[in-house]
């Protein structure tokens, strides 16, 4: 059984945030992402209930467009629109992304996590963004709080599943 289906959070298992070393962790929450098939359906769906576009990120090369949402007030609580262009349709529940939290090494985050039998899906190649899965499946992005060089044994690291 791996670590984190056992023990509490106060006894240094799954939950603990605690650490390799036994330091406090300090994630930081940084966006839910969802992806969509028609953006400005989907703002003003979210404008109905009181969330705002705070910014916009198009990139032709990938042929996506990125929009951000959050509640006036809220803008560190946000919630990602991923519009890929060529997508037509979302099965399976492939239209929910990710939650994506910043921490401060990602190397040592990915580390506790794999120690702790947690399957590393998209490993931080780039010392800069990893993917992992909850129990339940949910995918969780890592990004790196600064810059890391990339390091092994990340740097070799092939993909596991999806992420």
């Amino acid at each position: 059984m791996p670590v984190w289906a056992m023990g509490t959070a106060g006894e240094g298992g799954y939950g603990s945030g605690l650490s390799a070393a036994g330091a406090p962790a300090m994630p930081t929450y940084l966006h839910t992402m969802i992806r969509v098939s028609d953006p400005a359906a989907t703002i003003a769906f979210f404008e109905l209930i009181g969330l705002k576009e705070v910014r916009r990120y198009e990139n032709e090369a990938g042929r996506f467009t990125l929009i951000f949402l959050a509640c006036p007030g809220q803008e560190d609580a946000l919630v990602e629109l991923t519009h890929n262009w060529d997508e037509k349709d979302y099965t399976g529940g492939r239209n929910f992304g990710h939650l994506a939290y910043r921490v401060e090494n990602i190397y040592e985050t990915c580390q506790r996590l794999m120690d702790a039998g947690v399957t590393i899906n998209r490993p931080p190649r780039d010392g800069h963004m990893a993917f992992v899965r909850t129990p339940d499946g949910i995918s969780i992005e890592l990004l790196q709080d600064g810059h890391l060089e990339p390091a092994e044994p990340w740097a070799s690291m092939a993909n596991t599943g999806n992420w």
